[in-house]
């Protein structure tokens, strides 16, 4: 019997609370050796537009967390699959720093956020497990991906995998590139399926960690700002060297994923990229096709949110997909039997990608 890994449910939360560029325009920067930057906050604010594509972002309101978004995520996919929760055999929930109470900026994943969604969610069944992953924005990817092997090893038939951040909470206020990032959850429900019954499913995967010079790219780190408590500690990245390493390995490991499935890029509709800056994001699509022979991307084969959402790691795909999925994005629709590529690079550094049939 052969059998597909079906994404049955999906569902997002995104944050009410939107913070534009311009409330950004007075406030003052510093580079990473405590200097003032003199340039003016508009015109870096600017040119941040201009790299990133970012017009503004999500916060969560200070009475929720990243366990809070999950379960409103998680419901939403757990009503579309129709599924009674009780029958789940893994909750899976993706994130960087676990629930970070406002004004806090301590970490505290215990319990761990799987342990807090199955609890708000009621499910009383003890063989439905529940557990955290940490791969940094690939994290909800990832989390496909174990579905996907559980299920081929005959272990699970329903899993629910979640991804949800609230960065705001453990960002810099004096590092320019606070301004990237962004809160929001997104969930699906994975069941496994005989082929008789669908042709939908996860094709092929693809996982990479490149952990010697790569590792510390992005990492946490003491505030920029001059005399800053080194005991409190705030995400910090290294731009120019997260764009090289995503432009040389990222668009490979998509193929690979392709070639393993045995699609040819121009199968595919759509292109779901974790939604890190509309530039890198931009030039990783064209990259893959060049490694194709092909000088250009067809118009439309990749949604983007990042302009209205920000960058909120983990949550990006799922949240991105769901309103593709759901037809909340303008120009942008799936039908069944589309060819889609999930794909995201993050802390570790690590990549991964998933080829999926609608």
């Amino acid at each position: 019997m052969s059998l597909r890994t079906v994404i049955t449910g999906t569902g997002c939360y995104i944050p009410d609370n939107i913070k534009t560029n311009q409330g950004f325009n007075k406030q003052a920067f510093y580079a990473e050796n405590a200097e003032l930057i003199t340039i003016p906050s508009q015109e870096i604010v600017d040119k941040f537009m201009d790299i990133t594509g970012i017009e503004e972002r999500r916060y969560v309101n200070d009475d929720m967390n990243s366990s809070d978004m999950g379960t409103i995520a998680a419901k939403l996919a757990i009503e579309e699959s129709g599924i009674d929760p009780e029958t789940l055999d893994q909750v899976i929930v993706a994130h960087n720093f676990g629930d970070v109470i406002k004004n806090t900026i301590q970490t505290d994943i215990l319990p761990a956020l799987a342990s807090r969604v199955k609890h708000n969610l009621g499910i009383k069944n003890p063989a439905c497990v529940a557990y955290d992953i940490l791969f940094g924005c690939p994290g909800w990817v990832q989390g496909v991906i174990q579905a996907d092997t559980y299920f081929k090893a005959g272990i699970a038939k329903k899993i629910l995998v979640i991804g949800t951040e609230t960065l705001s909470r453990v960002i810099d206020m004096y590092d320019r590139d606070s301004m990237i990032f962004s809160d929001g959850a997104g969930a699906a429900v994975l069941e496994i399926k005989d082929e008789k019954e669908t042709k939908s499913g996860i094709l092929s995967w693809s996982v990479q960690s490149h952990c010697l010079d790569e590792a510390y790219y992005l990492y946490l780190g003491k505030s920029n700002f001059p005399n800053a408590d080194c005991r409190v500690r705030y995400i910090k990245m290294r731009g120019r060297k997260v764009y090289e390493y995503a432009m040389q390995h990222v668009p490979a490991a998509m193929k690979d994923c392709l070639d393993k499935a045995g699609i040819q890029i121009q199968e595919v509709k759509k292109v779901f990229l974790h939604q890190a800056n509309e530039k890198m994001d931009e030039g990783i699509i064209r990259r893959l096709f060049k490694l194709y022979g092909l000088k250009d991307a067809p118009e439309h084969i990749m949604p983007m949110n990042i302009q209205k959402f920000g960058n909120s790691s983990v949550a990006t795909i799922p949240t991105l997909f769901d309103m593709v999925k759901k037809g909340k994005l303008d120009d942008h629709q799936l039908t069944t039997g589309d060819i889609v590529l999930f794909a995201s690079v993050g802390a570790g550094m690590n990549i991964n990608a998933v080829c999926y049939c609608m």
